[in-house]
């Protein structure tokens, strides 16, 4: 069973399996697809990521590919905590530009779906945090991208000091939302 809440941008689902817990520890199922099905969320999961930040502080993103290898992705934290954030970055989507951010850590055991259509970033509030992400698309290097994480027009409010945080040169490099390629908003729910 799944508890699942939106997060007030179209699509973007906090998710929190269940956990069961004894004096050997606990077990989790953290995806079924019978589950989601069942529950509205009809994914074909392709690829899994794992990514480990030492310090606390590092920031990974927005990223996002764009079609025709767009993916949806399902994140959730196997160690520390992060602060997650999508970002809706289909140009004449009614929430273009706005954002929606929320803490996963192994504590609040939560995951968050980040549909495609969406820019996609945390950052690590703790070290040694590890994070673990399900696309449904396989890396497409011509198809990826990013958009800076402190873009003004966004204005992600993150909970750490932006001056310290620690970047890629490919995020620290990143073009701001009104120069990115983005996608094209459909109502009918294809994605440009």
């Amino acid at each position: 069973m799944l508890e699942i809440r939106p997060l007030g941008l179209d699509g973007v689902l906090e998710i929190a399996p269940r956990k069961f817990g004894d004096d050997r520890g606990f077990f989790s199922e953290t995806y079924n697809a019978r589950a989601f099905a069942e529950a509205g969320v009809t994914l074909g999961f392709v690829q899994d990521n794992h990514s480990f930040s030492a310090a606390a502080g590092v920031l990974r993103g927005l990223h996002y590919q764009l079609p025709p290898r767009a993916q949806d992705k399902l994140v959730r934290v196997t160690r520390g905590r992060v602060f997650d954030v999508a970002v809706d970055i289909r140009h004449g989507s009614p929430t273009f530009a706005k954002w929606v951010g929320i803490e996963l850590s192994t504590q609040k055991w939560n995951q968050i779906l980040v549909p495609a259509g969406f820019a996609h970033g945390f950052v690590t509030l703790e070290p040694d945090t590890e994070v673990i992400y399900k696309v449904t698309d396989y890396y497409a290097p011509e198809q990826d991208r990013s958009i800076r994480f402190d873009d003004p027009q966004i204005g992600i409010q993150w909970p750490v000091d932006i001056a310290g945080v620690q970047l890629s040169e490919k995020d620290r490099a990143a073009p701001v939302l009104a120069m990115a390629d983005v996608f094209q908003y459909s109502p009918e729910g294809a994605l440009k």
